[in-house]
């Protein structure tokens, strides 16, 4: 039987076309695991956390300190990750990240007393950083550069339900089991599902780095010059770590700031806004086909969260102000998200990429961590208002710090433009 096969040019067609099929699969396939990453891992914590104060006799304060510590650990191995991403592949950190995951849960599970709960609950937020956005954001950067920010906007859109499902569904299982039975099904979980898809990821990335002698793999470059990286970099994380500091102290502290404004049993309603809307912006920027740049995104979500809470502060008691708050500052927030993954793939470029993300990481979560406690003492010591004026500061810095990493790109531009500029400078003495 005779076989005639395709000339190369179709063959490179076809396989463009089977990747772009598999990326759609991949970002579905990831969405899947962050939405069983970030439920399990971060948002069911908040849901159990009664059941475990009373299990190890702790108050509130130990059992949210214990949080806060062990998220505190996880950002700073957040560029070793990186660094282990870069050099072995996304998808097998995130392979062994559901492995370690799950045997973390069980541990706390299996704690017999405080000390190891603690320090299982240090190795869960440990495992988060090898499956959660950080290394889903390098898996698609890793497979396709040039489609990563359209494939990371995709992701966020989907992993944005993953408090709507766990909470509920947290609270759910927790009537009929105990919070220790709980985090056995969620270790399960990852183990059953989790982690088949992750090790499939591997395996595709593998097998994607096997076909690169017939299809070329793109480079994206970043838009900042070499002798500018530095102060760029710095730039951007303060941004995302002044973020960070703002939304960790108004989202964890957020039903008792509304309480205390005078909004009482409508509390509630206020807060549930929060989540649809961050999906939301989301999907307007996906519809938009992305048009907005990641830097651009970065300073409207910092301009966002602050004006958000601007209003809140003059008119928190009134419900249409705090119901536009929740709106304004989840809007904010769903930004902020793609613009974690994407800035840094713009202005950088796909080189070294997680690594860069995960030190990026790093400076958030130190900031994140410490919001919760920071913003505790402000409103203890001088009141609830005091304390969200502080937040609206920190908010513009950040939108400040972006503004001026622009500008650092603005400069690179005309340089490029006018490559007599500098040598025209240094004659006139500027």
């Amino acid at each position: 039987m005779h076989v005639q096969y395709p000339a190369r040019h179709d063959l490179k067609l076809g396989s463009i076309s089977r990747l772009l099929t598999q990326d759609r699969l991949v970002v579905a396939a990831l969405g899947l695991t962050q939405i069983i990453g970030y439920g399990t891992l971060y948002y069911s914590f908040s849901v159990l956390a009664a059941s475990m104060e009373k299990d190890f006799g702790w108050h509130s304060d130990w059992i949210f300190g214990v949080f806060s510590a062990s998220l505190l650990a996880g950002g700073l191995a957040s560029p070793w990750v990186g660094r282990w991403i870069d050099r072995y592949g996304a998808g097998p950190m995130m392979a062994l990240g559901s492995i370690g995951a799950a045997i973390a849960l069980f541990a706390c599970a299996l704690a017999t007393n405080g000390i190891i709960f603690a320090i299982s609950l240090v190795a869960v937020e440990l495992a988060s950083s090898f499956v959660l956005y950080n290394a889903a954001f390098a898996l698609l950067v890793q497979l396709n550069p040039e489609t990563a920010k359209i494939r990371i906007t995709h992701l966020t859109l989907i992993a944005g339900f993953a408090s709507t499902i766990f909470w509920p569904l947290t609270a759910a299982l927790h009537e009929s089991l105990t919070w220790r039975e709980v985090y056995y099904v969620f270790a399960v979980a990852h183990l059953m599902l989790g982690l088949p898809i992750h090790y499939w990821l591997s395996m595709l990335s593998g097998n994607r780095r096997k076909t690169a002698k017939n299809i070329s793999t793109p480079i994206v470059e970043g838009s900042l010059p070499k002798e500018q990286l530095r102060a760029g970099f710095l730039l951007m994380v303060s941004g995302f770590a002044f973020l960070g500091f703002v939304n960790a102290a108004v989202l964890i502290h957020m039903l008792p700031i509304l309480t205390a404004l005078g909004l009482g049993s409508v509390s509630v309603l206020v807060g549930t806004m929060f989540g649809p809307a961050q999906v939301a912006s989301r999907l307007v920027s996906l519809l938009s086909g992305n048009r907005l740049e990641p830097l651009s995104l970065a300073i409207i979500s910092a301009a966002l969260m602050s004006v958000a809470i601007a209003l809140l502060l003059s008119s928190g008691n009134w419900l249409t102000g705090a119901l536009a708050f929740a709106v304004i500052f989840g809007l904010g927030s769903g930004l902020s998200s793609i613009a974690q993954g994407t800035l840094p793939l713009a202005l950088f470029g796909s080189q070294g990429y997680g690594e860069r993300v995960g030190q990026a990481t790093a400076f958030r979560l130190v900031a994140s961590s410490a919001a919760p406690f920071v913003f505790a003492f402000f409103m203890h010591q001088f009141g609830v208002s005091p304390g969200l004026a502080i937040c609206v500061i920190i908010g513009f810095m950040a939108a400040i710090s972006f503004a001026f990493t622009g500008q650092l790109r603005r400069q690179a531009d005309e340089t490029i433009a006018d490559p007599n500029r500098v040598s025209t400078a240094i004659i006139d003495g500027e």
